[in-house]
C-alpha cells in the first residue's frame, strides 16, 4: 500500500487502487496504453521533478485561511491526452496544486489566469510556445517550463521536455500526502474574471468524484477491484465536469480513454474511439455536444453497443436532444448531472427509452437545498417562491485571495457554511428541483426576471434550431429586451414567428424574445458553456 495512511486523498486513493490492479488499462490516448502501474510510475517520476524545483506544499491547511494556499501551483496548459491527467496526478503526488487553464484565452487572459493562481510551473503543449513567449516576461514567478512535444514543430527557449523529465527522474512513492491538499478549480470566466475556487481534496472527492456512499478509503480501493468499465470524458479536462468524470471511472477502477483529436469537437472521432475502445460510459456537456453527436450517429456508420450510459454535465441537455438519443442508443442510461465549480454535484436526472425525457426538472442530492431569496432560510416545496440552489456540508473553502468573494458566494447562516454559486430555482410539490438559471445572466424586463436559459430551452424544441443563446439588449421602454442569437440547422429558414409559436409553449409570454439575431455560429467555450460576453457584444453589434 502507498506509505501514507489510508485517506481520502486523490493521489493517495489512485496509488492504493493500482496496488490491487496494477496490470488494468488505466489510460488509453491513440497508440498510448498504459497500465495502472504504468500511470502510476510515471506520475511518480513528475512528482520527482516537480519536487527536485523546489516545488511543494510549505504550508499546512490548519494554518491558513480558507481563500490561502499554502502549496505550489502547477499550470496545466494542455488539450486533453494522458499528459494532462498525468499532470493533475503528479502534482497532488508532490504536493503541489494543477491549475486548469483555458487554452483558447488569449494573452491578457492568461496573463491575468496565470499570476492570479500564482502558478511556479507550466506543463504545457508545445504547440502553444509562441503565445508563451510574448508573456514570457510577465511571468517571472515561473520555475519551471515543461514542454509536452505535439508535432507541430513549436519550441520555446530554456524549456524542459516532458518525456525527458520523466526519463530522468526517479519514480519515488508519494510520501507526506493530507485529505487536507488543495485541489483548485477556476471557474470558466464567460460572465466575469476567473476565479480559483479552493476545495479540500477530501470534500470534492466526495462532492463530485465519487457518488457511492463509503465510510472508509478502504471501501473505494476494494470496490475498485471488481469493475469493469471504461469511460470517455469528452470535453476538455481543463473543464471540471471532465476531469471529475475522470478520477470518478478511476476511483472505481475503470479505464480512462482519450479521443484522438482533442484539440476540437470532432463528432465522427469521438464514436469511432467509443466502438474502437468498447466505452461504457460517455461523459458530454449538453447540446453543444448533444446535437453533433446525434446528428452524426444518424448516418448509421458506428457502432454504439459497448455503451451503457451517457452522462452530461455543465450545461443543460434539451428533451429533444434526449429523446433523439434514447432513440439512436435505446439500452442507454442518459443522466442530466447538476453542479458547478463552487458546489460539486447537486441534483441529477436519470432517464431510459421507457422515460418520457424532461430538461430543467432534477433530483437533488443529500446536503442540497434551495434557501430563500434572502438567504433566511429553505423554500418549501409547492411554494412556487424563486431561491439560490445551495449546498451545505462538504463544500469550498474558498475563492483564491479574495476574502470578500468567499464570504459572498460562501456565506454562513445560523451557524450552518453553504455554497450558493448564484444559480435560482424553485421546488415543486413532489421536492422536484426545477432549475431556472444563473443570476448573472437573468435579464430584466419591464420590471420581470427572465432566466436566459429558460428561454433557450423553450427555442431548442423547435427542431430547425441548432443551438440559441439569449441576452438582455437595452431597450427604451422596457429596460432591457429578451434578445436570441438563434443558429439555425442547414438548409432550414422558420419564421421568427414560427419560432415563437414553439417557444410559447414553454415560457410565458413576457419571456419571449423581442428580436432574433440569426448567427453562422454560437460562440462556446471548449467546455460547451456559452460565452454570454461574446453574445451581448454580438446582439448589440447588429441592427435592430
Amino acid at each position: 500500500m502507498p506509505s501514507d495512511a489510508p485517506m481520502f486523498n486523490l493521489a493517495w486513493l489512485h496509488e492504493a487502487i493500482a496496488e490491487r490492479v496494477p496490470e488494468r488499462e488505466c489510460l488509453v490516448f491513440r497508440d498510448r496504453r498504459l497500465s495502472w502501474s504504468d500511470v502510476t510510475e510515471r506520475t511518480r517520476r513528475l512528482a520527482a521533478v516537480l519536487r527536485d524545483a523546489g516545488l511543494g506544499c510549505h504550508r499546512e491547511r490548519a494554518e491558513l485561511a480558507g481563500w490561502e494556499s499554502g502549496q505550489d501551483h502547477v499550470a496545466l496548459y494542455l488539450y486533453n491526452g494522458n499528459e494532462y491527467l498525468e499532470g493533475m496526478l503528479g502534482a497532488f503526488k508532490a504536493r503541489c496544486v494543477p491549475v486548469n487553464v483555458n487554452y483558447r484565452y488569449v494573452e491578457e487572459e492568461l496573463v491575468y489566469l496565470l499570476r492570479n493562481a500564482k502558478v511556479r510551473a507550466i506543463v504545457f503543449h508545445a504547440r502553444f510556445a509562441p503565445v508563451l513567449a510574448r508573456i514570457r516576461a510577465q511571468l517571472p514567478d515561473v520555475r519551471l517550463w515543461l514542454r509536452v512535444e505535439d508535432g507541430s514543430g513549436e519550441s520555446l527557449p530554456d524549456t524542459v521536455d516532458y518525456e525527458a523529465a520523466l526519463a530522468g527522474a526517479k519514480p519515488t512513492p508519494p510520501a507526506g500526502l493530507s485529505p487536507d491538499d488543495l485541489y483548485v478549480l477556476y471557474t470558466g470566466g464567460t460572465t466575469g474574471m476567473p476565479k480559483g475556487v479552493l476545495w479540500r481534496q477530501e470534500d470534492v472527492f466526495r462532492s463530485a468524484m465519487y457518488t457511492r456512499r463509503v465510510e472508509t478509503p478502504e471501501e473505494v480501493v476494494a470496490g475498485a477491484e471488481r469493475a469493469d468499465l471504461r469511460a470517455l470524458p469528452a470535453p476538455p479536462f481543463m473543464h471540471g465536469a471532465a476531469h471529475w468524470a475522470a478520477f470518478n471511472m478511476w476511483s472505481l477502477g475503470g479505464t480512462i480513454v482519450v479521443q484522438s483529436h482533442p484539440d476540437r469537437l470532432d463528432p465522427v472521432d469521438l464514436w469511432e474511439t467509443v466502438e474502437r475502445e468498447r466505452v461504457t460510459a460517455l461523459t458530454i456537456v449538453g447540446d453543444a455536444f448533444g446535437r453533433p453527436l446525434v446528428d452524426e450517429l444518424r448516418s448509421g456508420r458506428h457502432d454504439a453497443s459497448s455503451l451503457r450510459l451517457l452522462t452530461s454535465g455543465g450545461a443543460i441537455l434539451t428533451a429533444s436532444t434526449k429523446r433523439e438519443l434514447h432513440a439512436l442508443l435505446p439500452g442507454v442510461r442518459v443522466l442530466d448531472a447538476l453542479g458547478s465549480s463552487e458546489s460539486g454535484s447537486q441534483a441529477s436526472y436519470a432517464s431510459d427509452a421507457e422515460d418520457a425525457a424532461q430538461t430543467g426538472r432534477f433530483a437533488l442530492a443529500p446536503d442540497n437545498l434551495v434557501l430563500r431569496e434572502d438567504l433566511s432560510g429553505p423554500v418549501a416545496a409547492g411554494s412556487g417562491e424563486v431561491g439560490w440552489l445551495a449546498r451545505s456540508g462538504r463544500v469550498p473553502l474558498g475563492y483564491l485571495d479574495d476574502p470578500e468573494k468567499t464570504a459572498a458566494t460562501f456565506p454562513v447562516i445560523d451557524g450552518v457554511r453553504y455554497a450558493v454559486p448564484g444559480d435560482r430555482a424553485k421546488l415543486e410539490a413532489d421536492g422536484t428541483l426545477r432549475l431556472l438559471g444563473r443570476d448573472s445572466v437573468t435579464i430584466n424586463t419591464g420590471g420581470e426576471k427572465v432566466f436566459a436559459e429558460e428561454v433557450e430551452h423553450a427555442l431548442k424544441h423547435h427542431p430547425a434550431v441548432f443551438d440559441a443563446v439569449v441576452v438582455g439588449t437595452p431597450h427604451e421602454r422596457w429596460g432591457q429586451q429578451v434578445t436570441a442569437l438563434v443558429r439555425l440547422r442547414d438548409g432550414e429558414s422558420p419564421s421568427e414567428e414560427a419560432l415563437l409559436s414553439v417557444a410559447r409553449a414553454h415560457v410565458a409570454p413576457y419571456k419571449l424574445p423581442k428580436r432574433f439575431v440569426f448567427v453562422r455560429e454560437i460562440q462556446r467555450s471548449p467546455s460547451g458553456k456559452a460565452d454570454y460576453r461574446w453574445a451581448k457584444a454580438t446582439a448589440l453589434e447588429e441592427p435592430g
